[in-house]
Formats: C-alpha cells, structure tokens, sequence
C-alpha cells in the first residue's frame, strides 16, 4: 500500500492549526464545569443571580490575566527558546541554518579576498 506523504503532512498541519480551536472549546467546557460545582456556594449564587455583571467582569478578568501570562512569556523569552530548541531537532531547518552559516563564512573570504585585490591596487 502506496501512501501519500504529502497528504498525511497536509493532515497534520491542519490537525496543529484545529489545537488553537479545541483549545477554546477546552476552555469553555472547564469553565462550564467550573461553575457547575460551584453553584451550591455563596460564590456561585452571587454569580448566578447577577449573570449579566459577572460574565463581563470575569471576561475582562480573564483577559487580563492572558495579557499578563503573554507579557511574562515574551519577557523571559520562554516561548522563543521552546521554538529554538524544536527548530534545532528539525533536520531541514538545521540544514538551511548549516547552509547560511557557510554563505556568511564564504562571504567573509570573499570581502577579504576583494579587500586584498584593492590594497594590490593601490
């Protein structure tokens, strides 16, 4: 049985894109659950009972904390030194950085080379 490579990467590359969407519905489930097993406290009445001022202020709340939780990862660079090390086990990318290591090398022979011809010159 013959199978197509191009397809099963096409399959996983829509696969990772679906992550960010099921991640949302993940999220509202939790949510849901969340306040299912808190509607017998005081918390959870006072939250029922005033639905339409809780759900903004928890929304706004919740966005807060995203921007605060994203403002930590890009200060300590946590998500960039995460995609260094995968991009440093991914064998095409380490070829292309392989690759413009040596143009920059041969670049600098080059500039060196072109910099005696003009002192020769002179």
């Amino acid at each position: 049985m013959k199978v197509n490579k191009r397809a099963l990467i096409r399959w996983k590359v829509y696969l990772d894109r679906s992550k960010m969407y099921i991640g949302y519905i993940n999220l509202f489930m939790m949510v849901t659950i969340f306040l299912g097993a808190i509607k017998n406290t005081e918390v959870g009445k006072f939250l029922i009972e005033n639905v339409y001022l809780a759900i903004p202020i928890l929304l706004i709340l919740f966005i807060a904390f995203a921007l605060i939780l994203g403002y930590w990862d890009s200060r300590l660079g946590i998500r960039s030194e995460e995609m260094r090390n995968l991009s440093s086990e991914n064998p095409v990318q380490m070829e292309i950085l392989n690759t413009i290591r040596k143009m920059k090398e041969d670049q600098d022979i080059i500039i060196e080379r072109i910099e005696e011809i003009g002192d020769k010159l002179k």
